[in-house]
């Protein structure tokens, strides 16, 4: 009969056959770190995501603004993570965090705009 270990702490399990620890707080340490590390890279998006909803929704108080791409970097704004996307009437595309957003103009500057929770995207 082949050897049958807890898969938390490897010791030998005595008892059904389909068993996979040896006790409860095994299991429970084991299930804990799975949890752990498939949640880790969600976590870490969604501290940048409110991050850059912090800066913009911070910067853009009025709804509708106007800066420098540098402004925004400078303050620790990932361009790389947005929640959607939009596409204007116009062909323009918004990139968002959550309602908060901002669209790429000439010369390094920057609309930050608003979504209203009800507008279609």
């Amino acid at each position: 009969m082949e050897s049958r270990k807890c898969l938390e702490c490897f010791e030998q399990l005595r008892g059904r056959s389909d068993q996979k620890f040896c006790s409860d707080q095994c299991r429970s340490a084991y299930n804990n770190k799975q949890f752990l590390e498939s949640h880790t890279v969600i976590n870490s998006i969604n501290r940048i995501l409110k991050k850059n909803y912090i800066i913009l929704s911070t910067l853009n108080s009025t709804g509708k603004i106007t800066t420098s791409k540098n402004e925004l970097t400078q303050k620790g704004y990932r361009f790389d993570y947005f929640t959607y996307t939009n596409t204007t009437r116009t062909n323009k595309i918004n990139f968002y965090c959550y309602d908060q957003g901002f669209r790429e103009l000439e010369n390094n500057k920057i609309t930050l705009v608003k979504n209203s929770p009800n507008a279609p995207h």
